[in-house]
């Protein structure tokens, strides 16, 4: 198969010359279809490096100039058609010319002809860029286990599998849809193994004394890779196709992660790499990327574009904090290490100018950058390496994104107001196709809270109020706002309950969904006229399920919160079809109601079920039977002898769905929930396992001496009915659509706060990486169930 000319340092060793003329020569690799020590040797080597050259090749040589390699082979057929295409056609024209120098220009230029005119040679236009080694890999991968031009080799690794008591030396192929491992022995195959990503039951990393290892388990048997030379990105690689080989089966969708960043291809073309492959490397940035979104909770759509070291001054206590500066292409976002972490988030489209500075306020700074905004908030960054660099990289972000501003306002004209005009049926919806045109106006909500008020005890009154100071102090010192920098004062007060007053701001700045609000101006209300009188599965079960949210709360006891409600909800059904709706997201979404406005809501909604919890609220509810797992999977680490007592009765099973599904507010009386809630859009999911260990640690002597499902189950109900937030009231808002309302038993009452600051304490080491790789593990065994009991229901006779 023809390749791009390269040249060859040494042409003669370890290969052997089978035919040769004045001008090109054929090679056989030895340690293939040859004996000998030498031969042996070859072969060994070849086993043991991750370069794996093919057994046959061509190379173009005259007296005075280097060796060019043109063209390689897996079988000798292939490569004989190349060499007699020579003879015939290269040779006698090649015996013409005198100038040696002329006759490998004309070779060379010849060969890169042939493959610009036949542009199967090429390994499709994703391995256009890699090297010639890459690119032989890829034609060895689908010469070996007959693959399609279609299926993409991403990277490839030297290794060994176990098989008794030595490991046999090989490759393992990583495709995007296939696991594969080939091994030979003096030219004859030996080991071939074919594995696709979806069929992946176990996928882990085992750490041995000398070396580490990676454990795959699919189609009934076991396999173990060893002997790699970079067995921890091996590894997660590995987990990061099966992963999206996992949600295409959740989703039914097709993922193409070979969809090349046009940005990123500009990045490689300048800066190659002669290892890695294009693929390789588009994933590992969309996997930055991804970890960069989730830490700073940003939209889906960013890209991190890079990173550096340097420092921020931070004016409430006066120093300059080191921790890196991460650019994308609408942030700027910082973050220093734990545990005394301050992390800042800027809007690109918050900034109004970005200048050098050497000193500010009489502080004397190196390479500085001062970050103005349209707020009239300035930050100063020092330290930087290459300052002129990131400063020309903000100045093309900050014009292309005014660039795209001034497009979308053209396109979309002015913001929509606050009041909307829709129509309406006698129906709730269209007759005949048609719609009676009968404009009604709605009101864009406030905080429900705020129209239906609840009563409250005086000395409830006074720890709100010391809250709202607390606040207001913090605001002060640090900001407000998506700019505010982010300290672990910040946590320390989301600890003790964050004010009414505050609640629907914090809620939306922490779960990021603020920037969606703040770039999607008049979205919401478009969805709504939308949505409105629209019949379908979503609206039915919607209309069902709304005078079950919260009936006890007296914003749903009236057409203002029900109509609200029923908005949000329609809305996002359209916006999500995919979701649509599912039983819980009422519960939720009246409770954001009750503290955000009804945009807000929305996008609050948004973020839970799109960033916060995905899978979680759909059809399957495959995310949180994910978590179920992942929650099993932490007891039975932290909680071993409390596990091998409840896991006879499956009653993880049991509380974890009903307990993260409502983030525990169908279970615990309300305002003890809601601060639950509060660490949930601060910290993120892995509060939830954090609660969950804590409330099992709570009752694990109790719970020990149960002996059925349902005295454990009384235990918890009980212990879950008397966490209080030392409000009276706390009680008055458990409604039927939690069970029976709450009652209080003689069990010990538990403040929510102290139970809280229980599990940060005791469980604040999980990390929500931590809780990612847990995911994954449960993600293949979850899947897999229910591929195995969909396969089984097909099959079954109706």
């Amino acid at each position: 198969m023809w390749i791009k000319p390269y040249e060859i340092t040494v042409s003669n060793a370890l290969w052997v010359t089978e035919m040769a003329n004045p001008y090109f020569v054929l090679q056989q690799r030895k340690g293939t279809e040859t004996k000998g020590f030498s031969s042996v040797l070859v072969s060994t080597l070849d086993i043991l490096s991750d370069a794996k050259p093919y057994p046959w090749r061509i190379l173009h040589q005259t007296s005075t100039s280097p060796s060019y390699c043109i063209s390689t082979s897996q079988i000798k057929a292939e490569i004989m058609e190349d060499w007699k295409w020579i003879e015939i056609n290269l040779v006698p024209t090649l015996d013409s010319m005198d100038n040696e120098l002329e006759i490998t220009d004309f070779v060379r230029c010849k060969i890169e002809s042939l493959l610009a005119q036949n542009s199967s040679q090429y390994v499709g236009s994703i391995h256009r860029f890699d090297t010639p080694d890459f690119q032989t890999q890829c034609r060895k991968f689908r010469h070996i286990f007959c693959m399609p031009e279609e299926e993409k080799l991403v990277n490839y690794y030297s290794c060994g599998l176990w098989n008794g008591t030595l490991p046999k030396g090989g490759t393992l192929y990583l495709s995007v849809n296939y696991c594969c491992f080939y091994s030979e022995f003096l030219g004859k195959p030996r080991n071939k193994i074919l594995i696709k990503w979806a069929d992946i039951k176990q996928l882990e990393e085992k750490k041995g004394t000398f070396s580490e290892s990676i454990i795959l388990r699919a189609n009934d048997k076991t396999y173990q890779f060893a002997l790699f030379r970079h067995p921890s990105e091996a590894f997660r690689l590995a987990q990061q196709l099966a992963n999206l080989a996992l949600k295409q089966l959740m989703t039914d969708e097709v993922v193409c992660p070979y969809e090349m960043d046009p940005e990123l291809v500009r990045k490689i073309v300048k800066h190659p790499s002669r290892r890695v492959s294009m693929l390789k490397r588009d994933l590992d940035a969309k996997h930055k990327s991804e970890t960069y979104r989730m830490n700073f909770r940003l939209p889906a759509q960013e890209k991190l574009d890079g990173s550096t070291a340097c420092a921020l001054w931070t004016p409430f206590n006066k120093k300059q904090v080191w921790g890196r500066l991460y650019l994308s292409t609408n942030y700027i976002c910082f973050e220093s290490p734990k545990p005394n972490s301050i992390s800042l988030i800027i809007p690109m489209r918050n900034v109004n100018a970005i200048d050098k500075i050497e000193n500010h306020n009489g502080l004397q700074l190196s390479e500085a950058l001062l970050v103005s905004t349209k707020l009239k908030s300035n930050f100063l960054i020092s330290g930087i390496d290459d300052r002129d660099f990131l400063l020309q990289k903000l100045s093309e972000l900050l014009s292309k994104l005014s660039e795209d501003m001034r497009t979308c306002s053209s396109s979309l004209g002015p913001n929509s107001p606050a009041r909307i005009s829709i129509c309406s049926t006698s129906s709730g919806g269209p007759s005949n196709g048609q719609w009676n045109v009968d404009p009604i106006e709605f009101e864009i909500q406030g905080p429900l809270n705020e129209i239906f008020p609840m009563h409250k005890e005086p000395e409830i009154i006074a720890r709100e109020n010391v809250k709202v100071q607390l606040w207001d102090l913090y605001f002060s010192d640090c900001g407000r706002g998506i700019s505010m920098y982010r300290t672990n004062r910040a946590r320390e007060l989301v600890l003790k309950g964050i004010p009414d007053k505050y609640r629907g701001e914090l809620w939306m700045l922490y779960s990021g969904a603020i920037n969606e609000l703040e770039t999607h101006q008049g979205y919401y209300q478009s969805l709504v006229e939308q949505s409105y009188g629209r019949k379908c599965t979503a609206s039915d079960e919607i209309e069902r399920d709304l005078h079950r949210s919260l009936p006890e709360h007296p914003a749903f006891q009236d057409k203002v919160g029900i109509d609200c409600l029923r908005r949000v909800l329609n809305a996002y059904a359209l916006r999500n079809p995919s979701i649509g709706y599912c039983q819980a997201m009422n519960i939720v979404t009246s409770v954001l109601l009750l503290y955000a406005q009804e945009e807000e809501a929305f996008w609050l909604l948004t973020a839970l079920c799109e960033r916060l919890l995905p899978d979680y609220y759909n059809t399957k509810v495959v995310g949180a039977l994910i978590d179920q797992g992942v929650l099993e999977e932490l007891v039975k680490t932290h909680l071993p002898i409390l596990y091998k007592k409840l896991e006879p009765f499956r009653i993880l099973n049991m509380i974890s769905l009903s307990w993260f599904l409502t983030i525990f507010l169908s279970v615990i009386p309300f305002e003890s929930a809601i601060h639950i809630m509060d660490c949930f859009f601060y910290d993120g999911a892995k509060v939830m396992f954090q609660v969950a260990l804590s409330i099992l640690e709570y009752n694990q002597q109790a719970l020990l001496k149960s002996n059925d499902d349902g005295e454990a189950m009384t235990v918890l109900t009980g212990f879950l009915e008397n966490i209080t937030n030392g409000d009276s009231s706390s009680h008055l808002i458990h409604s039927v659509a939690y069970g029976s309302p709450s009652k209080r038993s003689n069990q010990k009452i538990t403040e929510i706060s102290e139970l809280l600051s229980d599990s940060y304490v005791k469980y604040g080491f999980l990390t929500t990486a931590q809780i990612e790789d847990l995911r994954f593990d449960q993600r293949m065994k979850v899947v897999q169930t229910l591929q195995q009991y969909q396969a089984a229901k097909a099959e079954k006779p109706s």
